[in-house]
């Protein structure tokens, strides 16, 4: 049987087609680790990582609560209902590791799918990208508890990944359709409405502490050209976007989270790089091969920047 691309390359709707189709092989397993971190100046430890979602199958999108308490991630668990032609389950539920007590709760459970939960900026509820039953793929709020589900943006659609600016602004990764590539969109929670900032974008867009919100700024390849990433900076309240800093050599799509007082850390080809402003370029911080970790992709930083969440294959 032919295998289906990675799960890190697709977007929630391109899994959930995969995971249904007869055809398609069970995507490659990936699982959620925790690890201390600690940042003085260009130094960048990260501590023994340890799994925490600890489940065959797709674990994947950390997000830590504000309170850095909890992680709350994707996870696709073999309780789910089994497609009838595969037996491999469907869709995902948003599941929630707490810290301290080193023990995981479920938090959503329907029969849609739920994915990149985050903390709203109420503190009182989860934002999550849901796909409906009819493969709609929309932005979502549940309680904290998981109950109470409410759209969020009815007419935008079909969205892949978010981050909150404020209390009702967002920046949202919308796939494209009919070949066209996907848009970073400017959108408000309040009027519904929303505005293209950046066309041609990676899926990782990220709130930057004490500023805009990061993306990863993919152009179209050319003909015997070699596609150049680098990370870019959007203004949410004027639209605008600019270059921060370009990909290391080779990159074809990265990850990446901020730590509290502004560096940089992204993913690329499973090694993890680090930048700050006033840098000329992106360095290596860490290869996690020597900790067991293949693969690495997506990152998630803690509030007070003293814990880091990898995505692995197990």
């Amino acid at each position: 049987m032919p295998r289906t691309a990675n799960p890190e390359d697709m977007p929630p709707i391109a899994l959930i087609a995969a995971l249904l189709s007869a055809q398609a092989a069970p995507p490659p397993a990936t699982e959620v680790y925790l690890a201390s971190l600690s940042t003085q100046g260009s130094r960048v430890e990260i501590g023994k990582p340890i799994n925490i979602s600890n489940s065959p199958g797709y674990d994947n999108q950390p997000s830590f609560t504000p309170d850095g308490a909890s992680l709350l991630f994707t996870s696709v668990r073999a309780e789910r209902k089994p497609d009838p032609a595969t037996g491999t389950a469907i869709g995902s539920d948003i599941y929630r590791y707490d810290l301290a007590s080193k023990t995981t709760s479920q938090v959503t459970n329907t029969p849609e799918s739920e994915y990149s939960p985050t903390v709203t900026p109420d503190g009182r509820h989860i934002s999550v990208i849901r796909v409906e039953s009819d493969g709609t793929q929309r932005l979502w709020q549940f309680t904290l508890d998981g109950r109470e589900p409410t759209v969020l943006l009815p007419g935008i659609k079909p969205v892949g990944y978010h981050a909150w600016a404020d209390a009702s602004v967002l920046a949202l990764f919308v796939l494209g359709v009919e070949g066209r590539p996907a848009t970073l969109q400017v959108a408000d929670s309040k009027t519904g409405q929303s505005s293209v900032a950046a066309t041609g974008i990676g899926r990782s867009v990220q709130r930057i502490p004490g500023s805009g919100i990061s993306f990863v700024s993919r152009p179209p390849a050319k003909a015997g050209e070699t596609v150049t990433l680098t990370v870019a900076e959007l203004d949410p309240m004027t639209g605008k976007t600019r270059e921060l800093v370009t990909m290391p050599p080779g990159a074809t799509d990265a990850d990446t989270a901020w730590t509290p007082d502004g560096l940089l850390l992204a993913s690329v080809k499973g090694q993890i790089f680090q930048w700050r402003r006033g840098d000329k370029e992106m360095t290596l911080a860490v290869d996690p091969a020597p900790m067991g970790l293949r693969g690495v992709t997506r990152l998630a930083i803690s509030p007070k920047g003293d814990w880091i969440a990898l995505v692995a294959q197990p």
